[in-house]
């Protein structure tokens, strides 16, 4: 065989081998005459909408992954949680899919939304009035409104006469809006003598926007624009209560100063026991029934319970200096001097068993319980004062109950 012979074989079998693969040109042939006969068949349309939601399906996929990536920082287990979108390709639709909520990540405050405005409470500057019901106090009243009790009675001097025991139902009641005394404005008044006469400072009348005063306008404080009869709110003012229910030192010497309370006071006393300087419970019962000791509230005595009728008992030898009505709102009353700088005063009694200049032993009845004068029921109000000490705490002194 010639070179040129041998050299053609090998060019002649490689052009074998390509002959046993398929043309390009007759491939894409045979996929067009595919297709065509699909398209005969009446299936093209079909598989273009098939291929078109599949793509879709794979899209929405992608998307949730991606989402899954971004919240959770990591891809999702593939095995863990089927995926929504790929549970709704099985089903044959596209179904709304379902982003969960990754731990620690916040969507923001939703608000919701109102029609109303809502104004913030102010302070009140005028004053309220409260009709007093029954079983009413001075101390419930006060606690109502924020207030100390003392404000109450320095608010209603008129009408509780600085007294507790007044407050009745039906009465109105000025009710301050700070705590502080309300002060009616006289002729002749200066501001600077009101205020200090009620422990303030000009300007804290003046600048307090509830009684609508021009500093601008005031004038000179010794004869100020104010007119006579104008109420004026005092905050943080303070007073000295005005007591009517017995003066200390009603003694054997001197019984004639109780004149004033009423035709209980008894005259010129001569002589009389003495006590022995320590006291005993004046009653049956050791615990109260209504108010108790309340400088704040003018209250300086011990409402003891008791039922009408009961026994009343001298806590100290001494003599009676006062058994009688008391025009104050005490009703009848006995006072006891015991001789050594000390008094003691019953009130509210039913009977009495006691006359003016008697001696009496520590103990010994001098009447009964009762509900006179200004009283809501049968108790006894019950102090003690001294010459020196003034009205005291009575639970300082009493044995212990």
């Amino acid at each position: 065989m010639s070179e040129e012979f041998q050299e053609i074989v090998p060019v002649a079998q490689e052009a074998g081998e390509d002959d046993n693969e398929q043309n390009p040109i007759e491939e894409r042939k045979d996929k067009t005459s595919w297709l065509e006969s699909l398209a005969q068949l009446g299936l093209g349309d079909a598989i273009l909408r098939f291929a078109t939601g599949a793509l879709t399906i794979l899209a929405l996929a992608a998307i949730v992954a991606l989402l899954q990536i971004f919240l959770t920082g990591a891809p999702q287990n593939a095995g863990a949680v089927e995926d929504p979108a790929e549970a709704a390709a099985s089903q044959g639709e596209i179904s709304a899919v379902s982003i969960p909520q990754a731990e620690g990540v916040y969507r923001g405050i939703s608000r919701s939304a109102s029609m109303h405005t809502v104004i913030p409470n102010r302070p009140r500057t005028e004053i309220v009035i409260y009709t007093v019901q029954a079983g009413d106090t001075v101390f419930g009243i006060a606690e109502k409104y924020g207030l100390k009790p003392q404000t109450i009675l320095w608010g209603n001097y008129y009408t509780l006469r600085d007294d507790p025991h007044r407050l009745s139902p039906g009465q109105e009641l000025n009710i301050l809006p700070v705590d502080g005394t309300y002060y009616e404005w006289q002729s002749g008044d200066g501001l600077n003598g009101v205020a200090r006469g009620l422990n303030v400072t000009p300007e804290d009348i003046i600048n307090y926007p509830g009684n609508n005063l021009d500093p601008v306008t005031i004038g000179d404080y010794s004869n100020p624009n104010i007119q006579p009869g104008t109420w004026l709110i005092v905050p943080g003012g303070r007073r000295e209560f005005i007591s009517w229910s017995a003066p200390i030192g009603v003694t054997r010497q001197n019984p004639g100063i109780a004149r004033q309370l009423g035709p209980g006071a008894c005259g010129v006393i001569s002589d009389g026991a003495v006590g022995y300087g320590y006291f005993i419970w004046p009653s049956n019962r050791h615990y109260l029934s209504g108010f108790d000791y309340s400088p704040e509230t003018n209250h300086f005595g011990l409402d003891i319970s008791g039922s009408l009728g009961e026994g009343l008992y001298a806590v100290d030898a001494g003599v009676i200096v006062y058994a009688g009505w008391n025009d104050w709102g005490y009703g009848t009353m006995v006072v006891i001097d015991h001789g050594n700088g000390w008094q003691s005063l019953y009130a509210h009694m039913s009977a009495l068993n006691v006359v003016c200049g008697q001696s009496v032993g520590q103990g010994a009845v001098i009447g009964a319980i009762g509900s006179t004068g200004r009283s809501s029921g049968a108790h006894l109000h019950f102090e003690l004062m001294h010459t020196s000490y003034g009205k005291v705490n009575p639970w300082l002194y009493l044995p212990p109950p």
